[in-house]
């Protein structure tokens, strides 16, 4: 891809999330913004397939050339991106998105939080934020499965476990490689 395709990328996600926040919630662009984060997700996901799969590639044709700082650099780059997208991605389909849970509709969770099984220990009106799926993407990606909070629908199974993957590959092969061939 070319250098400015990344800035597009960032661009086309951005500008809805903006426009959301200065129209106060436009249901149109609320679709938008939904639509685009979730295909940027998909997306994303292609993409981290096939770069994991160019850097097990060049790890195990090419290891003489191989450089342990280029390759914990791209492992970390991953990592953290997997983290943001899939708490993006966390967010935006729990329980129909932000703007269906911010207007109280009733729908059925993705997720089951803490709190929701300890109302005595939250405020009644507690719903989660993108700090919770936040924390969930951080650590579905780093302990590689849920922690305390319990995915419900198989399709946040299939989300956390897709996530879990992309972590434990780009951990245990790329950055484990890397600082094999650290001088």
């Amino acid at each position: 891809m070319p250098k400015w395709f990344s800035y597009v990328v960032a661009l086309a996600v951005l500008v809805p999330m903006v426009i959301v926040t200065i129209t106060a919630a436009n249901m149109p662009w609320l679709r938008i913004e939904r639509a685009v984060i979730l295909f940027l997700g998909a997306a994303y996901v292609a993409n981290t397939a096939a770069e994991l799969a160019d850097m097990i590639g060049i790890i195990t044709l090419h290891p003489p050339e191989t450089r342990a700082i280029s390759l914990l650099s791209s492992s970390l780059a991953i990592w953290v991106t997997n983290v943001l997208i899939f708490s993006l991605l966390y967010w935006q389909i729990d329980r129909g998105g932000p703007f269906v849970r911010a207007s109280r509709a009733s729908t059925k969770p993705d997720w089951l939080f803490p709190q929701e099984t300890a109302p005595e220990i939250a405020s009644p009106d507690w719903q989660p934020l993108f700090l919770d799926y936040l924390f969930l993407g951080y650590n579905t990606a780093t302990a590689f499965s849920p922690t305390d909070i319990l995915p419900l629908t198989r399709r946040a199974k299939m989300l956390m476990m897709l996530e879990s993957a992309i972590s434990l590959l780009t951990l245990v092969i790329v950055a484990a490689r890397a600082v094999n061939v650290l001088p």
